[in-house]
């Protein structure tokens, strides 16, 4: 397992990429939404963006391992799933404990779960 705790600051940086343009670009706007959370704890609007770009970003990402019928899709998907739930019941203030878990997902899962991908698709 690659050490991928979230950067701080939290942003986005090279050692993410996937080497997909389009999947990078997304995994910097769920960076970033993570971040506008962070910053704007009560913020509705901030934590319906997030759960929007996430949702939109795994839909894309599980169309593109299906057509390419990679191997690891199904738990692929069940991972995405799985934090989609947990996103869903969020709620405002976004608590730290919360913030903290979320950016740590995503940076681990890009670097232990996502890399799986890289030159597959």
């Amino acid at each position: 397992m690659v050490n991928s705790a979230a950067p701080e600051p939290y942003r986005w940086e090279t050692s993410f990429m996937v080497f997909y343009e389009r999947l990078d670009d997304e995994h910097k706007g769920l960076f970033q939404s993570l971040f506008s959370i962070g910053t704007n704890r009560d913020s509705k609007a901030a934590l319906k963006k997030c759960q929007d770009l996430m949702v939109g970003h795994f839909n894309y990402e599980q169309g593109i391992m299906s057509r390419a019928n990679y191997s690891g899709f199904k738990e692929h998907k069940e991972i995405h799933d799985g934090f989609i739930a947990h996103l869903s019941k969020l709620t405002t203030p976004v608590s730290d404990e919360e913030v903290f878990y979320c950016k740590n997902w995503l940076a681990q899962h890009i670097k232990n779960i996502d890399f799986a991908y890289r030159g597959k698709l």
